[in-house]
């Protein structure tokens, strides 16, 4: 037996008043920060995965949603997510607050790229680790090899809590979707939560091999500069409907479906 959308429990409907593609996004990023805590992919109340909702009007801020600050990703649902603008300021009528200081990396990242609707930070042990090698993420494995040119770094400045650090964040990660902050985490930006999802999973994935392949015996293989140039634009996970297959089987398999905030 197969399974579609005809045959996945029905999502709940939207509260009164709330526009259903801001209930849609919020049934996805709940999920997401669900799918998380299944990955193992949490620090305590801390990090974030943003997503932006809407824009209020032409020359207004976007607006976009975060997970409520003191609560564990296992507890995010889509009714307490916050609504918020670029400097991390509360538009939803709520009992929590935002991590402003925690919002930095985000707001910056989202204000400067139009295309980065969604964003995921974390704390992983393997993207910590590789974050604090001097050589960082090497091109010589399946899922690094799909990254090639699309890995930027930034150098670590302390705990990311000053605004002028900002700027500087930015120019590192230039035109790039992934980010290794050095000494520090990882980062993946996307246009939605499945493609931003599978491109932190991939990094996530690389990491860990590289790991694992640096405990082995005997020295890495290289993978040719004419080779590695090639494999991104094969990458048949890289491509829109592909991601929305894996995030949904995904949620499957981690037992998550938008019927349980019902």
């Amino acid at each position: 037996m197969t399974m579609d959308a005809a045959s996945a429990p029905p999502a709940p409907p939207a509260p009164a008043g709330m526009p259903a593609a801001e209930w849609t996004a919020r049934l996805d990023l709940a999920c997401c920060y669900r799918l998380f805590d299944h990955l193992g992919w949490t620090e305590l109340i801390f990090n974030h995965i943003t997503l932006r909702v809407d824009e209020a009007g032409e020359g207004s801020e976007a607006r976009y949603l975060i997970n409520p600050f003191g609560l564990h990703y296992a507890e995010v649902t889509p009714l307490n997510l916050i609504r918020t603008d670029i400097g991390g300021n509360s538009q939803s009528e709520s009992a929590y607050t935002v991590n402003k200081a925690g919002f930095v990396i985000h707001s910056a990242v989202h204000a400067a790229r139009p295309d980065a609707h969604c964003i995921m930070h974390v704390h992983t042990t393997a993207g910590c680790a590789v974050a604090s090698k001097e050589e960082g993420l090497r091109h010589d494995n399946f899922y690094s090899a799909m990254m090639y040119g699309d890995v930027a770094y930034h150098d670590y400045e302390g705990v990311t809590t000053n605004l002028d650090e900002q700027p500087r964040l930015v120019r590192s990660l230039g035109q790039a979707n992934h980010l290794i902050l050095r000494n520090h985490g990882l980062l993946a930006a996307g246009p939605d939560i499945p493609t931003a999802f599978n491109r932190l999973w991939t990094l996530q994935r690389a990491c860990e091999i590289q790991l694992a392949s640096d405990a082995g015996r005997g020295p890495n293989r290289a993978i040719p500069a004419e080779i590695l140039e090639t494999v991104p634009a094969t990458r048949v996970a890289g491509r829109g409907p592909v991601n929305r297959l894996v995030f949904e089987a995904m949620l499957r398999r981690a037992g998550i479906s938008r019927a349980m905030f019902g």
